[in-house]
């Protein structure tokens, strides 16, 4: 298990804002369980649901940002809870981009490649492994998914989610697996010991030049799009 509780460049839990916030919230004394759950909580609905500059971004910036998607998301829970000593590592896969129509639109959906990098965290409690995939997106923004799609109550593809149980998909963790994304997955890459592997061995399959566009433009027009669904009234 020491691999999986090892401080690493993007798995930074000893960065001032990550401890700091470990001890406003108390996580250290808790539970394993509360750990686990009270954390993923947080990163999943305070962290909200975006675009960050890139996914191989340390767990300290995506806390800066505020928000997050699969990859990012998976860095800061993975930090935040190694820094309270729950174990975990990553799953690496790909994800058929069809389910970020709609969060992702025009262009830059045509822009993207086919199949997107995607990933998971696993926890380790009572030599039991979690998948936590369900982080991804924050409460707010999926309930107006499910609001702005009322119809639509088993399989749902697009806006950043891909599930058979849209009324009621599996994202309340209390010692199971979570998902959201997860029927979207295309290709399986399995485990890595930290973020840092992974990235090491795959990246975004898009050329410098796309990567620019994305970083210092797309992104930004993606994430006021998320938000608007976010905060869309009903008519």
């Amino acid at each position: 298990m020491e691999n999986y509780l090892k401080e690493t460049k993007l798995l930074n839990f000893n960065h001032p804002s990550i401890t700091n916030l470990i001890s406003e919230k108390n996580w250290n004394y808790l539970s394993d369980v509360n750990k686990v759950k009270r954390i993923y909580n947080y990163v999943r609905d305070e962290i909200e649901f975006g675009y960050n500059a890139s996914d191989s971004i340390k767990a300290s910036t995506v806390l800066s940002d505020g928000y997050g998607q699969c990859n990012t998301k998976a860095t800061l829970l993975m930090t935040l809870l190694r820094a309270v000593g729950i174990p975990n590592r990553i799953h690496g896969f790909t994800i058929d981009k069809e389910l970020q129509k709609g969060a992702i639109d025009g262009i830059w959906y045509k822009l993207s490649p086919q199949n997107i990098l995607h990933s998971w965290v696993e926890v380790n409690l009572n030599n039991n492994w979690y998948i936590l995939e369900g982080v991804i997106l924050d409460k707010l923004y999926l309930k107006q998914l499910q609001r702005l799609n009322q119809a639509q109550t088993r399989t749902f593809c697009g806006f950043g989610v891909f599930t058979d149980n849209f009324a009621n998909p599996p994202i309340e963790w209390d010692l199971n697996n979570t998902f959201i994304q997860d029927k979207g997955i295309n290709q399986d890459f399995g485990v890595f010991d930290n973020p840092d592997d992974f990235y090491a061995n795959y990246q975004q399959q898009v050329n410098w030049f796309k990567k620019a566009i994305f970083k210092y433009f797309a992104r930004y027009l993606i994430n006021r799009n998320v938000q608007k669904i976010r905060m869309k009234k009903k008519k």
